[in-house]
């Protein structure tokens, strides 16, 4: 049995491609694994705070040293990190936003990479603390992802890598629905292409 931790970012509702896809897979998941466990926290509606200077007061000293006000700072980010840790899986749906992630992601991500809680520093340098779980990232681009990349301009799944895997989560799978402004049924064959790629994910994820 695993507990999953599912993450919308759009800001969009019924008209959003990576939410529509997360929950797809999500509930194809449920029906092939009706034993795991789900949580699920929607930044695209329900943004969570940016980091202020009080977070980065009380992130950057020790517990024993806060203030009530200190621990204040520092009280959604503690419950973000707990829930974070104790998942044992991530499906996070992630629009592209001007080739990186939504700001509200960002402020997301901001939030749980915390210093001796998702990662340390030591002699040897960082480590992340985060270890032995899967994330499967479903992202959604107007414009072609290939395009992009051969421009140099997708900065979105280098960076989730990247910052994922330097609180210790290396194990990430991306699907992409790309070119979804595209004409002559780009979009429909990219939905098509995606909607079986997740099938797939569901049988060997």
């Amino acid at each position: 049995m695993a507990h999953i931790l599912h993450i919308d970012s759009s800001p969009r509702g019924d008209r959003s491609h990576s939410r529509k896809l997360s929950h797809e897979f999500i509930t194809a998941w449920k029906t092939a694994h009706p034993e795991d466990t789900l949580s699920y926290r929607d930044v695209g509606h329900n943004p969570v705070p940016h980091v202020d200077e009080p977070w980065i007061a009380a992130a950057f000293s020790p517990p024993e040293a806060h203030t009530p006000e200190l621990s204040q700072a520092l009280k959604i980010s503690d419950e973000l990190v707990d829930e974070f840790i104790a998942a044992d899986r991530y499906v996070f749906g992630v629009p592209m936003y001007n080739f990186s992630v939504p700001s509200t992601f960002k402020a997301y991500i901001d939030q749980i990479a915390r210093v001796n809680r998702t990662f340390a520093v030591s002699e040897q340098g960082y480590q992340g603390l985060v270890k032995g779980k899967k994330m499967l990232v479903i992202t959604a681009s107007g414009g072609s992802r290939q395009r992009l990349s051969a421009a140099g301009y997708d900065f979105q799944e280098p960076f989730l890598r990247a910052v994922f895997g330097f609180v210790g989560v290396t194990d990430i799978t991306f699907i992409h629905a790309d070119n979804l402004s595209g004409g002559d049924g780009a979009a429909e064959q990219s939905i098509s292409e995606v909607r079986a790629a997740l099938q797939s994910a569901v049988a060997s994820w």
